[in-house]
């Protein structure tokens, strides 16, 4: 049961995504552990999607779809805004956003890396993110 049920998801994901339909980061499954829900991008582009459509599935999307697009979903001047930082570019390797090095939330540092090498090039990619 189990694995038709995944099967079931899988090939729903991909027509969703053939379809295009606007899809947002996330589970209602209940079924991650905590701190594993980074896994969830590779799936996304496992089963078709690029990097950067899952990124965007979890930044802009997901605030689209919830309806608060104005107040957060992207890095720009009035917004509120939690900033992650990952050693690797994660348009070249998805999973490395499975492995966060910086976190900061409404402009507290919560978790630092232990070079700042990683910060300055995902700056970069965030601003990737928010272009498209």
């Amino acid at each position: 049961h189990d694995a038709e049920l995944g099967q079931l998801q899988r090939d729903n994901f991909r027509k969703s995504l053939k379809a295009g339909v606007k899809m947002a980061f996330g589970t209602d499954a209940g079924v991650c552990p905590y701190g594993t829900s980074g896994k969830q991008f590779a799936f996304m582009v496992k089963y078709g999607m690029t990097p950067m459509q899952a990124i965007q599935a979890a930044t802009t999307n997901a605030a689209d779809l919830l309806g608060h697009s104005k107040e957060v979903g992207s890095i720009k001047p009035g917004k509120y805004a939690d900033v992650i930082a990952v050693s690797g570019d994660p348009l070249k390797d998805v999973s490395v956003l499975e492995n966060v090095e910086f976190v900061m939330k409404n402009g507290t540092v919560y978790k630092q890396p232990k070079s700042d090498a990683c910060v300055a090039t995902s700056n970069s990619h965030a601003s990737i993110a928010n272009e498209n």
